[in-house]
């Protein structure tokens, strides 16, 4: 059964970062952070040459880049039950609803600039779910999850210390490093938020297993 691919490589007009590239798919093994399996990132079997990154809507009201798709307003609508049909579904809900079943894949055939963003995503949660002990209660769980969200040294694609430098491309101008460092932080704080409601759906107590990335 292949990877799951993203939902938005084909939504209309999306704003993309970096330039066609006739060969961008990398097809050595690709090392991801000890919680996830190593991946190799290969190549449609009709490659079509595209952008590198998309800067895909999001539900959210941090200021950035992104643009905004409209809040949540029935009461029974909340992120964990919203699915791709739903008019706000963005690319954080995507990224925690195929976490699980994308991070058992050792290979991921990229699509186009959307699975780029997925993941990216994938990685960013990882690397949240790492900071969140047994036991933890909901309190600290928040401020070490919104401690990373938070900080603005992070590494992202181009950056000397990004594991899948392969699979994107930098961006070429200060421009394009300030739009993709914007929409990254939003999408990072966005994963941090949401993610913390999977975890701790029920209140107070440890973190649920059954929610960790899916």
């Amino acid at each position: 059964m292949p990877a799951y691919h993203s939902v938005f490589l084909d939504e209309p007009n999306q704003q993309v970062l970096g330039t066609p590239d006739p060969n961008p798919y990398p097809t050595s093994p690709l090392a991801l952070p000890p919680s996830t399996h190593p991946i190799t990132i290969s190549p449609p079997t009709n490659p079509t040459p595209t952008g590198n990154f998309a800067l895909l809507p999001l539900r959210t009201r941090t200021r950035g880049p992104a643009p905004t798709l409209p809040p949540l307003s029935a009461p029974s609508e909340i992120s964990l039950t919203i699915d791709a049909t739903h008019t706000s579904y963005d690319p954080a809900d995507e990224i925690l609803q195929l976490f699980r079943a994308n991070v058992l894949f050792r290979n991921f055939e990229i699509h186009g600039p959307a699975d780029r963003t997925l993941i990216y995503g994938i990685l960013y949660v990882s690397s949240l779910l790492s900071a969140v002990k047994g036991g933890m209660g909901r309190r600290e769980a928040e401020k070490a999850l919104m401690g990373i969200a938070l900080d603005n040294n992070f590494v992202m694609p181009g950056d000397a210390g990004f594991p899948l430098n392969q699979a994107f491309e930098a961006p070429r101008d200060r421009g394009a490093v300030d739009a993709m460092r914007g929409y990254v932080g939003q999408l990072r704080q966005e994963l941090a938020v949401r993610l913390l409601e999977r975890l701790y759906e029920g209140g107070e107590g440890g973190p649920s297993k059954v929610r960790s990335g899916g």
